[in-house]
Protein backbone atom coordinates (compact mmCIF):
# COMPACT_ATOMS: atom_id res chain seq x y z
CA UNK A 1 0.00 0.00 0.00
CA UNK A 2 3.04 2.40 0.84
CA UNK A 3 4.69 1.59 -2.38
CA UNK A 4 1.78 2.77 -4.20
CA UNK A 5 1.20 6.04 -2.29
CA UNK A 6 5.27 6.48 -3.11
CA UNK A 7 4.53 6.11 -6.77
CA UNK A 8 2.03 8.32 -7.08
CA UNK A 9 3.88 11.18 -5.29
CA UNK A 10 6.86 10.60 -7.55
CA UNK A 11 4.44 10.81 -10.77
CA UNK A 12 3.16 14.17 -9.45
CA UNK A 13 6.40 15.39 -8.70
CA UNK A 14 7.36 14.52 -12.42
CA UNK A 15 4.26 16.10 -13.81
CA UNK A 16 4.74 19.47 -11.80
CA UNK A 17 8.44 19.52 -12.30
CA UNK A 18 7.68 18.87 -16.40
CA UNK A 19 5.11 21.83 -16.17
CA UNK A 20 7.87 24.36 -14.33
CA UNK A 21 10.33 23.30 -16.86
CA UNK A 22 7.85 24.23 -19.63
CA UNK A 23 7.32 27.03 -18.39
CA UNK A 24 10.80 28.22 -17.92
CA UNK A 25 11.20 27.67 -21.69
CA UNK A 26 8.17 29.44 -22.79
CA UNK A 27 9.32 32.64 -20.62
CA UNK A 28 13.17 32.51 -21.87
CA UNK A 29 11.44 32.31 -25.83
CA UNK A 30 8.94 35.11 -25.26
CA UNK A 31 11.87 37.41 -23.77
CA UNK A 32 14.25 36.19 -27.31
CA UNK A 33 11.19 37.33 -29.38
CA UNK A 34 11.01 40.69 -27.13
CA UNK A 35 15.20 41.35 -27.65
CA UNK A 36 14.32 40.76 -31.36
CA UNK A 37 11.85 43.79 -31.29
CA UNK A 38 15.36 45.89 -30.95
CA UNK A 39 13.67 47.67 -27.90
CA UNK A 40 11.66 50.11 -30.38
CA UNK A 41 9.18 50.09 -27.02
CA UNK A 42 11.60 51.72 -25.11
CA UNK A 43 13.22 54.20 -27.45
CA UNK A 44 9.47 55.46 -28.30
CA UNK A 45 9.04 55.59 -24.61
CA UNK A 46 12.07 57.71 -24.57
CA UNK A 47 11.00 60.08 -27.30
CA UNK A 48 7.48 60.56 -25.84
CA UNK A 49 9.42 61.71 -22.32
CA UNK A 50 11.49 64.12 -24.66
CA UNK A 51 8.99 65.64 -26.21
CA UNK A 52 7.20 67.11 -22.75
Amino acid sequence: MHMLKILKRLIALVAVAAVAIKGVFSFLSWIEKQEELDGNIWSEDEEFEEVQ
